[in-house]
């Protein structure tokens, strides 16, 4: 239970980041006296982060009822994962929980109400030591409401640090749009204490904690949701010029001249100068970015992402369970979730595909990282290393399994393709509707920006040694709003397929446009589940997030039960409603 769960503080008692172990818990009048205990305990937010009961719901809540998937091996032992594939979610859905978001919340919430007061005795304490933890920890708290919202929409917002068992926990759900706000206030105001760069010897830590890149990253994709589309394409922009800014020093750091001076510029054509990580520019064999992204982790693209250690199973360390158990590993390729056929149909088609471009064929290395038509499988995050072998115009595969217990895949929050598309969403929306000369004029400078940015990860994905043969979008296709907008959405869903986050993306395209017909065309492409039903229950707006669960609504008063779902017990559960 959420709120009930907030007095669960806890810390790790670990000297490095990664270093996950066992919790206990604290008693707080022992404990806040210097530095490591404040960095204990920040720790401890980051390490319940990837506990499996966060990192199932990330998943779950941002994939699962999208057209990306359906049904897979097994799928009747997990009878909840099986009723959210099927749309018959109800109260009682164990993934309707939240108290693991509110946990990490409420470590939050006690780091920003005592390291104040470690600050005041421990000299070594200082107030930038101070400052850059409180925006580490309010980043980290705002990320949790932020998936809460997008999830069950209005929800209980509280700042507070619940520590005592007299303090009372039974908040009203606040509405989506004052959260919202909140949050975005929360991140305005912190965001100049937070870290820039970590030192070059803890290079994992630029990726796995918060930073300035982090906290703009959010600040853009909350902008978005908020329909401001000015600050979403200034802080896109920020968190570009500083990832272009890192490459160049790393550079000239190293003197990494890779090749000659003629393959450095196509590397940059290739990528239209933004610093996406590459796959070979010579050969046949294709697929190596996947692994220095996905596996390796702190890769140049990437923003922030949860760590997993390197073959956890043997240090004894947190694995990335969820993925060994809803996508598959080496010993059950298949997991409890497969691709849809909607998605594998892609690969095997020779026009009208659904996702994927004609104009790239089969060759486009995501129809291959993403998932495997042959055995219908996700292997992106399963798998840790994928060959793409494009000597002919059917390409073979071949993949490297993680085994059941040995998943060290990183989940990516953000990357810089995910930035660089919502920017591109964003000058959409900043396009007028119409096909006139004025109309032409007014998004010519829009429609060019929006492409260059999905023509960069587009080629950047494309089976091709050599950059004419990549370049397979034409700007000449794509000079209307409606049709740059629709290529934006169908370069997310392939791009970050898998990532838990065309759910979510559904979601903001139904409240910004008001209709639930985009979400209604998607259920409806999954084979596994009811048409003519999800056609009727998709009408609703309220459907399109989740319900509350039903033990949560027994101890706080003040939920209003989403009207959409049933409580999923056989007789209907009173309800005082606090005005």
């Amino acid at each position: 239970m959420g709120l009930m769960g907030l007095m669960g503080l806890t810390q790790t008692g670990c000297s490095d980041f990664l270093e996950i172990k066992p919790q206990t818990e604290i008693i707080l009048e022992d404990f806040w006296n210097e530095k490591a205990d404040v960095e204990n305990v920040v720790t401890g937010c980051y390490s319940a982060l990837l506990e499996s009961d966060v990192r199932n719901r990330m998943m779950v809540w941002g994939e699962v009822r999208s057209e990306n998937v359906m049904s897979g091996q097994n799928i009747n032992n997990n009878v909840d994962l099986y009723n959210v594939l099927k749309e018959n979610i109800t109260a009682m859905n164990s993934f309707t929980k939240w108290d693991a978001f509110y946990d990490v919340i409420n470590r939050c919430n006690t780091v920003i109400k005592y390291a104040p007061g470690v600050a005041e005795i421990d000299p070594g304490y200082t107030e930038g030591d101070l400052k850059a933890n409180i925006a580490e920890v309010s980043a980290l708290r705002d990320l949790c409401y932020f998936y809460l919202i997008r999830t069950f929409r209005d929800v209980p917002y509280s700042t507070e640090a619940f520590t005592d068992d007299d303090q009372v926990m039974d908040l009203p759900a606040t509405p989506f749009a004052t959260v919202l706000e909140y949050l975005i206030a929360d991140l305005e105001k912190v965001k100049n204490d937070a870290v820039t760069r970590y030192p070059e010897t803890k290079p994992r830590y630029q990726t796995g904690r918060i930073t300035k890149d982090v906290i703009h990253a959010m600040l853009c994709e909350m902008y978005l949701w908020k329909k401001d589309y000015d600050n979403c394409i200034r802080y896109a922009d920020l968190v570009i010029a500083s990832k272009k800014e890192v490459d160049e020093e790393n550079r000239k750091k190293n003197n990494r001249q890779t090749g000659s001076a003629s393959s450095q510029a196509q590397l940059q054509a290739r990528l239209n100068g933004y610093p996406l990580v590459n796959d070979r520019l010579s050969g046949n064999q294709f697929g190596d970015y996947y692994e220095e992204i996905f596996v390796d982790g702190a890769s140049k693209e990437t923003i922030f992402e949860l760590m997993y250690e390197d073959r956890p199973e043997s240090s004894g360390r947190v694995n990335n369970s969820a993925i060994s158990s809803y996508y598959g590993n080496s010993t059950n390729k298949k997991g409890l979730l497969a691709p849809s056929t909607y998605i594998t149909e892609d690969i095997a088609a020779t026009s009208g595909r659904n996702v994927f471009e004609d104009t790239n064929k089969k060759i486009d290395s995501r129809l291959y990282v993403n998932c495997s038509s042959d055995d219908g499988v996700i292997t992106k995050y399963a798998v840790d290393v994928v060959s793409i072998n494009a000597s002919s115009t059917d390409p073979k595969t071949s993949y490297g399994w993680f085994s059941e217990k040995n998943n060290g895949s990183k989940w990516i929050i953000y990357r810089l393709p995910d930035i660089m598309l919502l920017k591109a969403e964003a000058l959409c929306q900043q396009m007028v509707e119409g096909n006139d000369s004025i109309a032409l004029a007014t998004n010519k400078p829009k429609l060019d920006a929006a492409f260059q940015l999905v023509n960069a990860i587009n080629k950047r994905a494309i089976c091709k040694a050599t950059l004419a043969d990549a370049d397979t979008l034409k700007p000449a296709n794509y000079t209307t709003k409606h049709l740059m907008e629709e290529l934006v959405i169908r370069e997310r869903q392939r791009e970050l397929m898998f990532e838990g986050k065309r759910w979510y993306d559904l979601v903001r395209y139904a409240m910004r446009e008001n209709s639930t017909s985009r979400i209604m065309s998607a259920a409806s492409k999954r084979d596994d589940v009811n048409k003519q039903f999800v056609q009727s229950f998709f009408k609703k707006m309220d459907a399109i997030f989740w319900p509350y669960n039903n033990e949560e609504m027994k101890v706080n008063q003040n939920l209003i039960p989403n009207p959409a779902f049933s409580s999923g017990e056989s007789t209907s559960m009173e309800k005082t409603t606090k005005q």
